[in-house]
């Protein structure tokens, strides 16, 4: 999953980018995902089957595949009569979230430094070099990416890809977290936090990379604030826009 080039796209589901050019569900799937970490469907965002299948060009059906597959990930909740809306997680749910991510990806440092090779530090540089940028531009929807993205490769490095998955799926979680719970100016995390993360990688000090990890963990935590509103629904169109071609499932 590492190379000399960094996917960034890869960190929406945690597999190969070849996931990428699969079928129109796929498409729809990773939209929906990307709007959702990105901040741009915020949770309890109502998700109506007919503004989706209009914005997307394909029947009721198929967007109703994708929902079941989004809502499989816990990304959204669907209800009966109520139908389905991005998902809001609550306060325990949140702390959960990070205190499983410092355990998972904590205890998986020694054998990330135990793999790490040049090739490695030199992608991980230029994505935090990118995610650096984003945030002088004031790009909140790429540094949330970036932010992510930095996570999951950097558990990659080790070769376990179950632990991979698990980490980029809870990196989906994570963001629904934010979103609600976020201070304002949160947009994934302190940019300069995996410069020095970066920094004790190529020191190989797993014992010192281990506890400032889990300092960055806690220090989210810390910054999370337990108030939220409910959103309406969404103006689709304008958030897709980007999308690709309409054609019917």
């Amino acid at each position: 999953m590492i190379g000399t080039a960094i996917d960034t796209n890869a960190v929406w589901h945690g597999h190969q980018a070849s996931y990428f050019i699969e079928d129109k569900d796929d498409c729809i799937y990773n939209s929906l995902v990307k709007a959702i970490v990105e901040h741009r469907l915020l949770p309890g965002s109502k998700l109506p089957e007919e503004a989706l299948a209009e914005t997307f060009g394909v029947s009721r059906t198929g967007i109703r595949r994708v929902l079941q597959r989004l809502a499989a990930v816990q990304l959204v909740t669907q209800l009966p009569k109520r139908g389905a809306q991005v998902a809001t997680p609550g306060q325990d749910e949140a702390a959960n979230v990070f205190q499983t991510r410092k355990m998972l990806e904590c205890a998986n440092l020694p054998q990330v430094v135990t793999h790490c090779k040049e090739e490695h530090l030199l992608a991980m540089a230029e994505l935090v070099a990118q995610e650096q940028q984003a945030h002088r531009d004031q790009d909140g929807a790429a540094a949330i990416r970036l932010s992510a993205a930095f996570h999951v490769q950097l558990q990659a490095i080790a070769g376990n890809q179950v632990l991979t998955e698990m980490v980029s799926l809870l990196t989906l979680r994570s963001s629904l977290v934010i979103a609600v719970y976020g201070s304002p100016w949160q947009q994934g995390c302190r940019c300069h936090d995996h410069g020095d993360l970066l920094g004790l990688l190529r020191d190989k000090d797993s014992v010192a990379l281990a506890d400032h990890m889990a300092r960055h963990f806690d220090d989210i935590v810390a910054n999370l604030r337990f108030d939220h509103s409910a959103n309406e629904t969404p103006d689709f169109a304008r958030i897709f826009a980007e999308s690709g071609s309409r054609e019917p499932l």
